[in-house]
């Protein structure tokens, strides 16, 4: 299980303008993420958060890019991507990671990376925040943004 580790990210977002980003595939696992990006926000006293669905995790790139563009602090990116038979999950993972990263280092706007890259959704499960879970990677997503939000401010 990843998590070993993980750094305890104390956050204010006080005044921060947030955008989530949220593909729809598999509602049970984006559900939890939401909800975790959602719990992180509000511990984080952000107060200006707007929400955008997308299809899937492939979308998720061009999305973030928008907003970005658009004015925002920082880009929540959330999106699941469950292995199957095909080698359709290296190409999706591929694409939604370099193109998320491809937006934080063009724009200068942090994107907190909240994409599970699974290979069965018991895995996606445990990392969702739903209760039983062992991590919030939605939450770890906005603390990781707003914390390099703040970083940045220093430079």
């Amino acid at each position: 299980m990843s998590g070993a580790g993980a750094p305890q990210i104390t956050v204010d977002g006080t005044g921060l303008r947030i955008t989530v980003v949220a593909a729809s595939w598999h509602t049970e696992v984006m559900d939890g993420l939401l909800a975790g990006a959602r719990r992180a926000l509000a511990a984080a006293n952000v107060m200006h958060v707007k929400e955008i669905r997308v299809p899937g995790s492939f979308e998720l790139p061009v999305a973030a890019a928008r907003a970005a563009e658009r004015g925002t602090d920082a880009v929540i990116a959330l999106g699941v991507v469950i292995r199957g038979g095909t080698p359709h999950f290296e190409y999706v993972c591929s694409a939604a990671t370099t193109g998320l990263t491809d937006v934080s280092v063009r724009t200068g706007v942090p994107v907190g990376f909240g994409v599970l890259t699974c290979d069965d959704e018991q895995q996606a499960l445990d990392r969702a925040g739903l209760p039983g879970s062992r991590e919030d990677k939605g939450a770890e997503a906005v603390e990781a943004a707003i914390a390099t939000v703040v970083a940045l401010r220093d430079l």
